[in-house]
């Protein structure tokens, strides 16, 4: 099989191609990426020493793409992931381009090449307003849900897939679910597979991680290298939350979409850590704490806890994977600390991390 991957020299990707490699036998990957992230750089070389046809392009560039090799397959990783992207002064258009109509021109190449198409979408398709109004319990440490009028597609297993994706969801997340329609709509169409794969907070070493993109390895890498973290919003508590996951466990999910054409099986799928794999950004304080010991990092969240709110914030984010589990006898198979522990130990090794992409 010939598997095309886009974005492959981020973190998501980069993690895919290796531990695809891994796994599948006969396996031929090739993948390109814009190196527009900061650090996604230094993954080329690792990547093309594994025998990875690795090329520099771009989704946007139509001439880039009709001179790439035919592939059986498209998993598609590229996007700006922000979901602050195109309001922090950022452009708007170029946040389009790239997420939507990119993911167009990735469906056109499926339809000439006749090859299945698997989208790694997110977790921030879904409504802004219902998941800001969320009835949640205030305990020391976290928020957590309350059964107190829930809404459609929310317990406190977390957001099924028939929660509201209805406007606002951020300009980003409105790109992803755009994308996402448009790929169900090529599929049908023209008679090629599409698999659509709702991620929720991806981490894990090597991650180019930043303030809005990729909390959990931003935070541990500041926490050892003491530079300033604050807790934003919701009373400055730091009692939001988010699910954690590690992209190797999406592959066993992939094998199983690259070998079946089964139309009767859900298109789409939340794929996260699930409540299990949940942590607050208090408790992530707590876990760096124990395991890194103290840092000039608590002083300044000490001092500079804000109760501002930022768009499209939210205080709880946790995905119910139990379609996923349904349908592919899945699970996430790396604990959260098991997680933590992996970035902590990139972080003792790469003091100088986060210069990569500040």
């Amino acid at each position: 099989m010939k598997i095309l991957i886009t974005g492959i020299c981020g973190f998501a990707g980069s993690v895919l191609a290796r531990t695809l490699l891994d796994r599948v036998e006969s396996l031929s990957l090739a993948g390109f990426d814009n190196l527009s992230r900061k650090g996604s750089e230094t993954n080329v070389e690792p990547l093309r020493k594994l025998g990875i046809d690795v090329r520099v392009g771009d989704v946007r560039d139509r001439a880039f793409l009709a001179g790439l090799p035919k592939a059986d397959w498209i998993l598609d990783c590229a996007a700006n992931p922000s979901v602050l992207a195109g309001v922090d002064g950022s452009e708007s258009r170029d946040l389009v381009e790239q997420n939507l109509y990119g993911t167009v021109n990735l469906l056109e190449l499926c339809k000439s090449w006749n090859a299945g198409f698997t989208l790694l979408s997110t977790s921030r398709v879904y409504s802004i307003a219902p998941l800001a109004s969320l009835s949640l319990h205030d305990s020391p440490t976290r928020f957590s849900p309350s059964a107190f009028h829930p809404p459609n597609g929310f317990s406190a297993a977390g957001i099924t897939e028939s929660f509201s994706t209805a406007p606002p969801v951020s300009l980003y997340g409105s790109t992803k679910l755009c994308s996402e329609m448009l790929a169900l709509e090529y599929g049908a169409a023209f008679g090629f597979p599409v698999w659509i794969n709702r991620c929720g907070v991806l981490a894990g070493a090597g991650q180019f991680g930043k303030a809005d993109q990729g909390i959990f390895s931003f935070w541990v890498h500041s926490w050892k290298s003491g530079r300033p973290l604050r807790y934003i919003g919701f009373g400055g508590s730091g009692h939001q939350v988010r699910d954690c996951l590690h992209p190797r466990d999406l592959v066993s999910v992939l094998q199983n979409q690259f070998r079946s054409y089964q139309q009767e099986a859900p298109r789409i799928c939340n794929l996260s850590g699930g409540a299990a794999n949940s942590m607050s950004l208090l408790e992530l304080s707590s876990w760096c704490r124990t395991r890194l010991g103290p840092s000039h990092s608590e002083a300044h969240i000490a001092n500079s806890q804000s109760s501002e709110s930022r768009p499209y914030d939210i205080p709880w984010m946790v995905l119910d994977h139990s379609l996923a589990t349904d349908t592919y006898n899945w699970q996430p198979a790396t604990p959260i600390h098991d997680v933590l522990e992996e970035i902590a130990r990139h972080a003792e090794g790469n003091p100088n991390w986060l210069d990569l992409v500040t």
